[in-house]
């Protein structure tokens, strides 16, 4: 097993065999005990140090009884290698994966860029379910229970963390989910954007190109752990959790905020586009 303990595969492994182990009630000595292992080996595997092999790991996820589907997705993980952790869920929607809800729990600042929609942790309930509705990943029997869960994680969205949200003025001007709506999620944005600890800033159209065309984004920091990209598409999404690539997503943010519009003014074209649908 690589030494991995700070890249997002390791923490998702780690995390997987804690909740593992704790579903047994056992301490880690007891467990140990039973396997016929030194504590410090369980120690050394949760902290991704290495020194454990493969059969090992079955052997212990086998003793704590692991679900057939988890014990997959972790043995998965313990393969896995490298900085860059590619996901293509099952139910075809790649925002709803369990390692993007678990780091963006984890984070403490999170900065996206969105070119085309309003960010999905700004969306309203109505706007989601547009939104969802034209995708052709998600299933008509999938897409309430889908709803529900993208609009359950602006749940982290309050005061002991910071966000920066940079949304091209073309996304405001989509109508998504006809008039009503597009009124609503204007005037949420409006009620987000005064929240101390949430930063809007439009980039103008007028500005024309610019460093984020090559697509949506979001940078998600964390108090112990370096920082990691999450990019998606269509069917499937990407984690980079390498300094180079980490260091050119910092940079098109920097480079989108030298042209971006400060809080104030963003404000003023939400509330322009509000009012001219009134």
């Amino acid at each position: 097993m690589p030494k991995r303990s700070s890249s997002v595969v390791g923490r998702e492994f780690g995390n997987g065999v804690r909740a593992a182990i704790a579903s047994t009630g056992l301490t880690h000595r007891q467990l140990a005990k039973l396997l016929g292992w030194q504590e410090a080996k369980i120690s050394d595997l949760l902290a991704g140090k290495g020194g454990v092999t493969e059969l090992e790991v079955a052997t212990l996820l086998a003793y704590c009884r692991v679900p057939l589907a988890e014990y997959e997705r972790l043995m998965a993980l313990f393969r896995e290698s490298g900085n860059v952790y590619l996901q293509m869920p099952k139910d075809g929607v790649p925002d709803q994966v369990r390692t993007l809800i678990e780091h963006e729990k984890d984070a403490n600042e999170i900065t996206c860029w969105s070119m085309i929609l309003v960010p999905g942790l700004l969306q309203i309930h109505d706007y989601i379910e547009a939104v969802t509705a034209k995708a052709r990943t998600v299933s008509p029997e999938n897409r309430a229970a889908v709803v529900a869960a993208r609009a359950a994680r602006a749940e982290i969205l309050e005061y002991t963390r910071t966000f920066t949200f940079y949304v091209h003025e073309q996304a405001l001007w989509l109508p998504v989910g006809g008039e009503e709506v597009w009124r609503e999620q204007l005037a949420h944005l409006l009620r987000l954007s005064v929240r101390k600890y949430v930063s809007i800033r439009i980039v103008p159209r007028s500005i024309g190109m610019h460093a984020g065309v090559s697509g949506d984004f979001r940078l998600m920091k964390f108090p112990k752990y370096p920082p990691v990209v999450y990019v998606e598409s269509v069917k499937c999404c990407l984690f980079f959790d390498d300094k180079e690539t980490v260091d050119t997503y910092e940079n098109i943010l920097k480079d989108l905020a030298a042209v971006a519009l400060d809080e104030e003014e963003s404000r003023a074209v939400i509330n322009s586009i509000l009012e001219g649908l009134q």
